[in-house]
C-alpha cells in the first residue's frame, strides 16, 4: 500500500472543486486538490520514488509499487512557460517523500490570472483503489492525503 502525503501546505478542496473539467471529472485519475497558502513555497515529493515526468508546473513520482502520483501546481500554469517555477530535481532522479521538488509562488500564479489550486492525482488508478481521501480542511506539508492499494 502506498501512502500519498501532501506536497503543499494549504486547504484540501477535493478534485470536484478544481476549476478544470479534466481534473474535476477525475479523468486524469482520482485524488484530491490543495488550495495552497499564498506565499513563496516549495512543492515536495508526495511519495518515495523515481521522477518519471518533470515540467515547471507539474511532476510525477512513481513509487516502488509502480504507482505514479501527479502533482500539478495550479491550473493552466503551463501557459506561464515556466516563469516563476524553479526545478530542484530532474526527470530520472530518485526522491524521498518530503524532498523539495519545485519552488514556486501561488500568489504570483494567482496574480497572473491562473488558479493556484493544485491537484494531487493517482495516475491510472480507480477510486476504489484509494482509501480515505482528504477533501476538506487544513493540510500541512507531509500530511496524509490518501492511501493507494
Amino acid at each position: 500500500m502506498t501512502t500519498v502525503t501532501s506536497p503543499l501546505a494549504g486547504r484540501a478542496v477535493g478534485l470536484v472543486n478544481v476549476p478544470d473539467p479534466v481534473f474535476a471529472g477525475a479523468m486524469v485519475g482520482p485524488g484530491t486538490a490543495i488550495d495552497p497558502v499564498r506565499e513563496p513555497t516549495v512543492a515536495v515529493a508526495p511519495v518515495d520514488g523515481l521522477v518519471v515526468s518533470m515540467h515547471p508546473h507539474a511532476f510525477v513520482v512513481m513509487d516502488a509499487d509502480g504507482h505514479g502520483v501527479l502533482t500539478h501546481l495550479g491550473i493552466d500554469t503551463v501557459q506561464l512557460n515556466g516563469e516563476g517555477f524553479e526545478l530542484l530535481v530532474s526527470k530520472g532522479d530518485q526522491v524521498k517523500r518530503g524532498q523539495p521538488v519545485i519552488k514556486w509562488n501561488p500568489a504570483a500564479v494567482e496574480a497572473a490570472g491562473k488558479s493556484p489550486i493544485s491537484p494531487i492525482v493517482a495516475l491510472e488508478a480507480s477510486l476504489e483503489q484509494l482509501g480515505a481521501v482528504v477533501e476538506s480542511g487544513d493540510v500541512a506539508v507531509g500530511g496524509e492525503l490518501f492511501t493507494w492499494n
